[in-house]
């Protein structure tokens, strides 16, 4: 029972986590920046353990008992994920601060890591995903299982938050040109702007 929780938490999660979505691009783009990479990591991986350990627990019933919770998250998280897409667009027309090196400047270790929270705190569908969803798998296991299925999911984020700041840096010689950082923030553009208006409008 306890291996079979580790393995349904870790797949689960990972299966999850892997979709394309702002907290991703952001870890991408830190780790290809090379810039303040472990704090962000460590936001991220330490975020989805309190998510998870929170929806293991119950806090996933909680939710679906006040909806104007998730009204709030909504609409705070699509005007954020909307700014943060204007600013990647007007990176795509600023050449200059496309290219980046390890001792480039860039955004303070404070901001980065206030951008980093609000992309994964004011994003509803973690809410939904990480809370709610694997709550509901890990609710049939008893006390034992559902502590080792949130710890199979804590591994399996931390792993590849690790994997996506840390190994990206392995393209850095696919960025060394302004075209690429163009193709990467007008990606990222588009992304949050998909998400935000999904948000808005669900």
């Amino acid at each position: 029972m306890v291996s079979t929780a580790l393995v349904h938490g870790f797949t689960s999660t990972a299966m999850l986590i892997m979709a394309i979505g702002a907290q991703n691009a952001f870890v991408l783009r830190q780790g290809l920046r090379r810039e303040h990479v472990l704090p962000v990591v460590l936001v991220c991986a330490l975020s989805d353990a309190v998510l998870l350990q929170a929806g293991v627990w119950g806090m996933g019933g909680v939710l679906l008992a006040r909806p104007e919770w998730a009204q709030f998250m909504r609409w705070a998280g699509a005007i954020f994920l909307a700014a943060y897409a204007v600013q990647a667009a007007s990176r795509v027309f600023k050449p200059a601060h496309l290219l980046v090196s390890a001792n480039g400047p860039g955004a303070s270790m404070r901001t980065t890591v206030l951008t980093v929270l609000a992309l994964t705190w004011l994003n509803p569908h973690v809410y939904l995903d990480t809370v709610v969803l694997l709550g509901t798998m890990a609710s049939p296991y008893p006390v034992e299982g559902r502590a080792t299925f949130a710890a199979g999911g804590s591994l399996a984020s931390a792993l590849w938050f690790v994997t996506l700041g840390f190994g990206s840096r392995w393209l850095a010689p696919v960025f060394a040109s302004p075209q690429a950082w163009r193709v990467l923030d007008g990606a990222t553009a588009v992304t949050m702007m998909v998400l935000a208006a999904v948000m808005a409008l669900s």
